[in-house]
């Protein structure tokens, strides 16, 4: 006679007693989660089952993992990416600041170059999930249009072909780098064009926009919000470079807020640093950067050069307030280099560093205006940094929202903070199965005690891990345990559904 009675189910991991903040900004509530291959398939009690892991929750918070809205990295260099997961990163979003991979030299062929990259990555297994976006400046770069400040009509149709082949390879959107070549040699007209492909394909933007200056952050927000016609628009590591005070962050909420009232579908993401970290080219004027020669501009412009970077520098706090992060210089700040070399700092910048010697870290910006722009509800966080970035950021952010934020400072409650690093930015961006713990989505998950986070990265000593994660999970396997990391690479590509 056969028997009918069904088989107890069996579960690869068991979470028990832990208090969930499930990522919707929800009050939590304490339950057990059950894990079978890399889904949550369950919340409650199920007496029947079991489990072949079980790990006890009690008195700790269970989290989905957090996902890095704006990141860099180079998989092939650094795969196991243990800066992120050691602050509880479990998905990264690359191809930033109008740049995504491209390996050839010369001419774009076919579209292989991205889906070569994408499949060699997803060969390599890297340790967090990666969810990519096609650059405007690489595929500007990659057809006719180069530093064209207008296009022709072959130009955008090959930009166009680039960006529909990134969509179809699973790219969730478009980035701009407007402050970067060949970014800020285009025009609006050509922005909007192209948003309306990645609206078209239900993608998003995402742009370091053309200025982040308080003088002109306004139209360089506005020119962004114009593609928001096409398609949702984040502002990346949004940020007022001068700005002072809490009512200037609130005059540019009220700009967004306008926006999403109108239909736009306006975001932004943030590093929670006062400092910046970019290439030292952001020092240099338009005429003295590429493709124009620089030898050349020194030679017939020197004195103009000079007088530039001089007073560059005064109108960000200083040479003191450039620290240096590559290069022969590292570590230490433009005025103490000016010091050693016995020298004016403009002329270290004109004749020792030039316009792609160094990257650095500006102190420029102010704690109560960048304060009032993270409360926004529609901010969320990033780190803007990778595994070799000189910045703190690259491994603080994530823990430092926690501790500074949350249990320091008191902007928002534990559970508004954690929507901000999980469930906002899934659905923001259109990752459909993470950022919530829910039956059904993928099994990216964080057990820990709030108290216990530290972000140890300083600027002085960058590199340091953040600790106190007990467990981070990533696509159910357990990949650090306590401050060990277990050797498991479990991230994968993620790609975009085809609308």
């Amino acid at each position: 006679m056969q028997n009918n009675t069904p088989q107890p189910m069996t579960y690869d991991l068991l979470i028990t007693g832990a208090t969930l903040y499930d990522g919707t900004g929800k009050t939590p509530y304490v339950a057990d989660v059950w894990v079978k291959d890399d889904e949550v398939k369950l919340i409650g009690t199920q007496p029947s089952a079991s489990a072949a892991k079980t790990i006890d929750g009690s008195g700790l918070i269970l989290t989905p993992g957090f996902i890095d809205a704006h990141a860099h990295g180079e998989p092939f260099k650094t795969p196991a990416f243990e800066n992120f997961l050691a602050m509880g990163v479990t998905t990264i979003c690359l191809g930033q600041d109008g740049f995504s991979p491209d390996l050839s030299e010369d001419s774009h062929t076919s579209g292989e170059t991205l889906e070569s990259w994408m499949y060699r990555v997803d060969e390599l297994q890297p340790g967090v999930n990666i969810v990519m976006f096609v650059g405007h400046n690489t595929i500007r770069m990659q057809t006719g249009a180069k530093y064209k400040v207008e296009p022709t009509e072959t130009d955008f149709d090959e930009m166009e072909q680039l960006l529909h082949e990134g969509m179809d390879l699973g790219c969730f959107g478009m980035t701009t780098g407007l402050e970067y070549n060949p970014g800020f040699n285009c025009k609006t007209p050509e922005l909007n064009r192209l948003a309306k492909v990645v609206g078209e394909r239900g993608g998003m933007i995402m742009s370091h926009m053309r200025s982040e200056n308080d003088a002109t952050i306004i139209p360089a927000i506005e020119e962004l919000l114009s593609q928001g016609k096409y398609c949702p628009v984040q502002i990346s590591h949004i940020k007022v470079v001068y700005g002072k005070g809490t009512s200037r962050a609130e005059e540019i909420c009220e700009l967004l807020n306008d926006a999403r009232a109108k239909g736009i579908k306006a975001t932004a993401d943030f590093y929670p640093y006062t400092a910046s970290y970019t290439s030292i080219e952001i020092l240099f004027p338009d005429w003295a950067k590429k493709p124009y020669d620089y030898e050349e501009v020194k030679a017939t412009r020197g004195e103009e050069l000079t007088q530039y970077l001089k007073e560059k520098i005064i109108s960000r706090n200083g040479p003191e307030a450039t620290l240096l992060g590559t290069g022969p210089f590292a570590g230490k700040t433009l005025g103490q280099v000016a010091t050693e070399l016995n020298k004016p700092f403009e002329e270290v910048l004109r004749d020792d560093i030039g316009p792609y010697g160094a990257f650095g870290a500006y102190f420029i910006m102010d704690e109560a205006l960048q304060d009032t722009l993270l409360k926004y509800p529609y901010t969320m966080l990033c780190t803007d940094g990778s595994p070799f970035m000189n910045h703190p950021r690259s491994f603080g952010s994530f823990a430092k929202m926690i501790e500074t934020f949350v249990l320091d400072k008191k902007l928002f409650p534990l559970e508004e903070g954690i929507r901000k690093m999980t469930g906002l930015t899934a659905e923001t961006i259109g990752i459909s199965d993470r950022g919530f713990i829910k039956p059904g989505y993928k099994a990216d998950l964080l057990l820990f005690d709030p108290t216990e986070i530290k972000a140890n990265a300083t600027y002085e000593n960058p590199m340091q891990l953040s600790t106190g994660f007990r467990y981070v999970i990533v696509n159910g396997k357990v990949v650090k345990e306590q401050e060990t990391f277990t050797g498991a690479r479990t991230g994968r590509v993620l790609r975009k559904p085809q609308l």
